[in-house]
């Protein structure tokens, strides 16, 4: 069986005194979606990608409180996992869109379509990985895991971009990464329907 990763786990730990509470799934959700939109916000700025990233940070780690506390709880729902899908594009897709936008009077205004065009592509990330779960079952989009850490996790590097002043840098491997990503996960869509078939 695969490690739960660290964060999930620590998340665990975190929302374990909340099982019996009023506190549902969906209002950790919410302020997941909150503190993840706040840093896209910032980021839109020009001026406050420090607090961005560490709202961002903030953002990814509560994405796995929603999840933990569900199933502690019982509280599991179609709505809830759809709801919490659609965050996690809108804060992912934000944070792209958002660079795009502090980062125009460094870049002109190319920074808003390099945003732009990672956030498509990973917006086009979910849609596919959502109609594979769909289908086949969230063992089919199981992320890669390696002594802990997912894929994902690398969103815990953000504030070592903002520190050392690699905004730029950072949004244009985004621009150029998100489609090679969107390419490889449809290329596994195919590989999953031709098998499903």
């Amino acid at each position: 069986m695969k490690r739960k990763p660290w964060d999930a786990q620590l998340a665990n730990w975190l929302v374990r005194p909340l099982v019996d509470s009023w506190v549902h799934p969906n209002i950790l959700t919410t302020v997941r979606l909150v503190v993840g939109l706040g840093g896209a916000a910032s980021f839109a700025s020009g001026s406050a990608f420090n607090l961005g990233a560490v709202l961002i940070v903030l953002s990814n780690f509560l994405d796995h409180t929603d999840g933990e506390l569900a199933r502690l709880s019982g509280k599991t729902s179609p709505f809830g996992h759809l709801y919490d899908l659609w965050s996690d594009a809108l804060v992912t897709v934000g944070i792209f869109i958002g660079l795009g936008i502090g980062l125009e009077n460094v870049l002109g205004w190319n920074s808003i379509l390099y945003g732009s065009i990672a956030g498509i592509a990973i917006a086009g990330i979910f849609q596919i990985r959502n109609i594979i779960e769909g289908k086949y079952g969230k063992q089919a989009v199981q992320q890669a895991n390696w002594a802990g850490f997912e894929t994902e996790d690398i969103l815990y590097l953000i504030p070592l971009v903002t520190v050392t002043d690699q905004q730029a840098m950072f949004l244009l491997a985004a621009t150029i990464g998100a489609p090679i990503g969107f390419v490889v996960v449809y290329v596994q869509f195919l590989k999953t329907l031709a098998r499903g078939s």
